[in-house]
């Protein structure tokens, strides 16, 4: 049992909960890629089949009822850990890692192995998409008020390979509750697909 709550954290508690559920999330990271990707025979599959779901019910024999959201530290700052792209207990999450240069532009560096694959050896259209609309939507937001797709549109260059790739993006202008950004997906040949998108404030955020 967790001897604090999950509201209103302080760093030491986001640490501790990291270093019990982060890798959790790695290693299941890891069986999705293996379960993809495995050769072994009936007899070995199915006694890891078993053995999987055990684990699953030893989980989900305490569990939050719904998603889990978005917590918050006792510094405001936010905890989006069940995110498909960035959150750390999200086993379907790479997860990325955004970066924030001192220019304003957002970056990250990742790989995207064989669960994300669509064309063979080559990242599924929609995972590229998928995260080009998370980091042209990190540039359009300043950290403080949150801004979501209004559109985005993709101009897919080639095909992306699996592997390791690089994402980055800025925002271009802003004109009122909309954020303009722009960005691309690169491998290790170059741009693959190019993003232009608008994000807008929420209206719960913009005050009066």
């Amino acid at each position: 049992m967790l001897d604090f709550t999950l509201e209103n954290l302080s760093a030491a508690d986001v640490e501790r909960l990291r270093a019990i559920y982060e890798p959790l999330a790695q290693s299941v990271r890891e069986l999705i890629d293996a379960t993809v990707r495995t050769e072994v025979d009936a007899e070995a599959v199915a006694a890891a089949k078993a053995e999987i779901d055990s684990a699953t019910a030893r989980l989900q024999s305490k569990q939050l009822d719904g998603t889990y959201g978005v917590r918050y530290l006792s510094t405001g700052e936010r905890m989006a850990w069940g995110n498909v792209v960035i959150g750390a207990r999200n086993p379907i999450a790479p997860p990325l890692e955004i970066q924030h240069d001192p220019s304003g532009k957002v970056w990250c560096d990742f790989h995207l192995g064989a669960a994300y694959e669509g064309p063979p050896g080559h990242v599924h259209g929609g995972v590229a998409a998928l995260v080009l609309d998370h980091v042209l939507g990190e540039a359009a937001s300043d950290g403080v008020n949150p801004r979501f797709t209004g559109t985005i549109t993709l101009r897919y260059v080639r095909a992306t390979r699996l592997g390791r790739l690089h994402a980055e993006a800025i925002t271009t202008r802003v004109d009122g509750v909309k954020t303009f950004a722009a960005g691309h997906l690169a491998d290790d040949e170059g741009v693959t697909v190019e993003a232009q998108g608008v994000f807008i404030q929420p209206r719960w955020a913009r005050g009066k």
